[in-house]
């Protein structure tokens, strides 16, 4: 397996005119320099629109045009595939969700962790903060991914107690979930998505990390201020290496057409059945509902899954005016979107290199039209 099928629009009952409204939006933006670089794909009904590229390679002045084989940074889009290769060694019965996390990590009891259980890191109701204190300072001192997993385990202190009682975004959650899949495979986290989620699904350009890419493919992304002149910035050979799992996969649009394909398709796609459909209705269906403690209107209002989350319309962090709380993905710090939505039997994939906290409606914006463009019976053509 290496791609979806191609079609054109209105073979999958998409919208030509509304397709070609997004790209001219992106093609604007990029060529007025708001955006440096961008692709976008649009998949319906187990095919996808040939993928559109814009702009360039990187946020220089003087950057090469972007190329068609280019690696984006997906950033924190990178937790919901990680998530899924835990889900995998759940349904092997070697990972059980219910579990306190030291029953896997005896010394994550450290700072009065006990209470946490596995899905906690799942669905973001742990506690656990999003960054270590020092992360710059690790960064800058280039330290290695054990050093992370380590300041995860013994230094984290829970923003709230017990577990499942709050709603906090916890980066090192995903981190912690990658260090019991390393002790329970003994591989480390790259290998193992690799083993069962990159080679299953037969992708060609995906890694946790550059691997052994070429570094030219990778798409560089414009940078915060605190990584201005750093040797630790998300386009360093450094970070581009280090294959963080809460934010350092590279992928292409293809390849991120296929997973969006075979989450939408309850886990199955072009004859690979990666998660069993039950599975994969509980990681895409809102789990906060499971926490009786947890505020009645954060379960209703900020949907997760096991790793996905779903749109949270009504709130600053929903992804479009047309998505309901049942549709399902992730977005990115380095201007990456991904949604799917069963209704509609189709998905948006919208990667560019801006940073999204900067100018967050260009992404809603995108998605707004796209959304737009999946003709439903009934609409008038």
């Amino acid at each position: 397996m290496t791609a979806l099928p191609i079609a054109k629009p209105q073979e999958l009952n998409l919208d030509p005119e509304r397709l070609q409204q997004a790209n001219q939006l992106l093609t604007e933006w990029t060529d007025a320099g708001d955006i440096p670089g961008a692709a976008i794909v649009v998949g319906r009904h187990g095919k996808m629109v040939a993928p559109q590229f814009f702009g360039k390679q990187g946020p220089e002045k003087k950057a090469e045009p972007i190329r068609h084989d280019g690696m984006f940074l997906l950033a924190s889009i990178t937790k919901p595939i990680v998530y899924m290769s835990a889900l995998r060694l759940v349904e092997r019965g070697q990972l059980v969700l219910s579990n306190p996390v030291t029953h896997y990590i005896p010394d994550f009891a450290a700072h009065h962790k006990e209470s946490i259980l596995v899905h906690h890191l799942f669905t973001h109701t742990s506690g656990m903060p999003d960054m270590l204190q020092n992360n710059v300072e690790l960064r800058q001192s280039h330290a290695p991914l054990d050093q992370f997993i380590k300041g995860a385990i013994y230094d984290t202190v829970p923003l709230f107690q017990p577990a499942g009682t709050g709603l906090s975004y916890q980066s090192m959650g995903t981190l912690v979930v990658a260090e019991i899949v390393q002790r329970l495979t003994r591989k480390t986290i790259a290998q193992h998505v690799r083993d069962e989620i990159i080679k299953p699904l037969g992708l060609n350009s995906t890694w946790l990390g550059r691997g052994n890419f070429p570094r030219e493919r990778l798409v560089r992304v414009e940078t915060p201020e605190y990584q201005a002149g750093s040797h630790f910035g998300w386009n360093s050979n450094y970070w581009q290496d280090l294959g963080v799992p809460w934010g350092g996969m590279f992928s292409s649009p293809a390849d991120m057409a296929v997973i969006c394909q075979c989450m939408l398709n309850y886990g199955e796609v072009q004859g690979t059945q990666l998660l069993s459909r039950s599975m994969v209705e509980m990681a895409t269906t809102n789990r906060l509902n499971n926490y009786p403690d947890l505020p009645e209107p954060i379960r209703r209002s900020q949907p997760w899954g096991l790793g996905w989350r779903l749109n949270h319309p009504g709130q600053r962090g929903s992804w479009g005016n047309l998505l309901d709380r049942s549709v399902f993905g992730h977005t990115g710090a380095t201007g990456t979107m991904v949604w799917m939505d069963r209704r509609r039997d189709g998905f948006a994939i919208l990667l560019t290199t801006a940073i999204r906290s900067r100018a967050p409606w260009r992404l809603v914006q995108l998605s707004n039209i796209i959304a737009s463009a999946f003709i439903e019976p009934g609409d008038r053509q």
